[in-house]
């Protein structure tokens, strides 16, 4: 089992949430490398691609094998909740478990979504408690995506005694924080929080302990100021971190190695 090294470096970060599948690259010559190169180049040294659906795995394991000493790109394997509800009943932990590559680190996203569709619930927490199963029988990380269904979400949480994951691109309020960080959760904040209109979130934000938070892009969506209505990337998780840096009255750079060192804790936390 393979697991993300915190190099130690002077800056560093890690975008705990990107769709490298979902990349265009046109600023990059539509090359790969020239990505991962400038990733370095903007001292992001570690990224976990995320998988929507079982069709993305060998791309997204292509990423993967392009990790080096210089950039560790791990990955997970899950259904994102606005999936088909056909595909997402029929979704097991078996299934879950049978994607092998020593470089995933958690299961998902999975979670629930009543924003786009609000007809396959049933459909939608089953396959949520099924990803919540796979991790805790392996003992790796949970990313949850919930929109528009905070009440259901905890419910499903709560009923299924998941401790160990992440909720992903954070905009809810202080009681649910609560909620989950009792639970044994981390919180990853996206370009969201740098918004303008974000003065909300960035209290919110405020009062979540240093230790469990985390940033991520969810690129290619939701890029943060500066970068507001161009195509994300993953070069851009350090402005997320400038952004979160102005909130706990620290630097950039001391961000960076704080949320890169907890998600090291929290992908290491069973080990």
């Amino acid at each position: 089992m393979s697991y993300p090294k915190n190099k130690g470096l002077s800056m560093f970060f890690t975008d705990t949430h990107c769709h490298l599948t979902y990349l265009k690259l046109d600023s990059h010559d539509h090359n790969p490398s020239n990505l991962l190169n400038a990733m370095k180049q903007a001292n992001v040294h570690r990224a976990m691609a995320i998988m929507c659906s079982f069709d993305e795995f060998d791309d997204i394991k292509a990423w993967v094998e392009q990790s080096d000493d210089e950039l560790d790109i791990g990955m997970s394997v899950g259904l994102h909740p606005c999936q088909d509800a056909s595909v997402l009943s029929s979704v097991t932990v078996e299934k879950l478990l049978s994607y092998h590559h020593d470089k995933i680190w958690a299961f998902g996203e999975t979670g629930l979504d009543y924003h786009w569709d609000d007809t396959k619930k049933t459909a939608q927490k089953h396959s949520f408690a099924t990803h919540i199963h796979a991790s805790q029988s392996v003992k790796k990380p949970v990313i949850v995506h919930t929109r528009c269904a905070r009440q259901d979400t905890l419910d499903v949480l709560l009923a299924e005694r998941c401790e160990h994951g992440i909720i992903h691109c954070f905009t809810e309020d202080d009681d649910f924080a609560k909620c989950v960080l009792d639970l044994g959760m981390y919180i990853s904040f996206s370009g969201i929080v740098s918004f303008n209109k974000s003065d909300e979130l960035r209290q919110i934000a405020k009062k979540i302990p240093l230790d469990r938070i985390l940033i991520e892009t969810d690129s290619p969506y939701l890029s943060p100021v500066p970068k507001r209505g161009q195509v994300n990337e993953p070069t851009y998780v350090p402005y997320v971190a400038a952004a979160l840096a102005k909130v706990y009255g620290k630097t950039c750079e001391e961000i960076g190695q704080i949320t890169s060192q907890n998600f090291s804790n929290l992908l290491k936390q069973y080990c």
